[in-house]
């Protein structure tokens, strides 16, 4: 079994001290969020690698030796500023960051995300080819990959479109994006790759990549797993299903194009309700509940 930790949170950047309790204890609670009386209880002995994703890795590095789980990084680095992105800490102690996680796990084991991408007055294409340019030239050495995402439409993307002020990009618009991502990489040893994009931009030098492949799944673990995430007819992600530990509205960095974060009282509410000793992320478990131990 592989956890994602998380899609949902930022679990390492909010809540590291309760993920070393649950490896340490040997069990995870999960609620699902669309049946909140079940609870998914997850064996750490079943797990075979922990998939990271976070924009701040600074809490978890001094916990990283408590570890003794393959790890994988994906460390999501976007030029935006507090306007969009509001408790996010300075880009510059994230990518320090990044270097002193590279030293520890390997720079193999680490990808940093741009993502989302979105073109605005104030982010314009060529504010993106400078910033991608410099983050590459900051990392050179101790990262090997870079994926692109570009915004999706969600339903807290449209709500902050006062504030996000995005516009839709042509192809033009991608040409360029990738064109230039390509070149600066390059230069810096970096490969850049996509993973679920509706558009194809292999035709411009991107590389098409899973977030978490079959094959690098097996790389990492020695073991086979399914893929394919049926996200619409036309649309299949061949990425490695994960079971996510995370929950919805719990990320306290208000990212406004956050598609798990659609209510920041919400989220103020559930950060309330977290306690570091619980089994579940957030609250504790309740005597209607009904714990059923995943399978692998």
């Amino acid at each position: 079994m592989i956890l994602n930790v998380s899609g949902r949170t930022d679990i390492v950047a909010f809540y590291s001290e309760w993920l070393i309790n649950r490896l340490e204890e040997g069990f995870v609670d999960v609620r699902n969020p669309f049946n909140p009386k079940m609870i998914s209880r997850i064996m750490m002995d079943d797990v075979d690698l922990l998939f990271f994703c976070t924009k701040n890795p600074i809490p978890i590095l001094d916990k990283l030796k408590y570890i003794k789980k393959k790890m994988y990084f994906h460390m999501t680095i976007t030029p935006y500023k507090k306007n969009i992105e509001p408790n996010v800490i300075s880009k510059n102690k994230i990518i320090e960051a990044v270097k002193k996680l590279s030293d520890i796990i390997g720079k193999e084991n680490i990808v940093i995300r741009y993502d989302p991408l979105f073109i605005s007055d104030e982010y314009s294409l060529e504010y993106h080819k400078k910033a991608f340019e410099k983050l590459c030239k900051e990392l050179s050495g101790y990262i090997n990959k870079i994926l692109i995402h570009f915004i999706d439409d969600y339903k807290n993307v449209r709500k902050n479109y006062s504030i996000l002020k995005y516009r839709l990009l042509e192809e033009k618009d991608y040409k360029q994006i990738a064109e230039s991502f390509v070149a600066s990489a390059k230069k810096y040893n970096i490969i850049v790759h996509t993973c679920n994009e509706e558009n194809n931009l292999t035709k411009y030098g991107f590389k098409k990549d899973e977030c978490l492949s079959k094959e690098l799944a097996f790389k990492l673990t020695g073991k086979v797993y399914k893929n394919k995430w049926n996200i619409r007819k036309d649309l299949v992600c061949q990425c490695i299903k994960m079971v996510d530990i995370g929950v919805y509205n719990s990320c306290l960095h208000f990212c406004k194009y956050c598609y798990a974060n659609y209510d920041e009282n919400k989220v103020k509410e559930n950060y309330m309700k977290h306690n570091p000793k619980s089994s579940l992320l957030i609250g504790e478990l309740k005597e209607t509940d009904i714990i059923i131990n995943r399978i692998k």
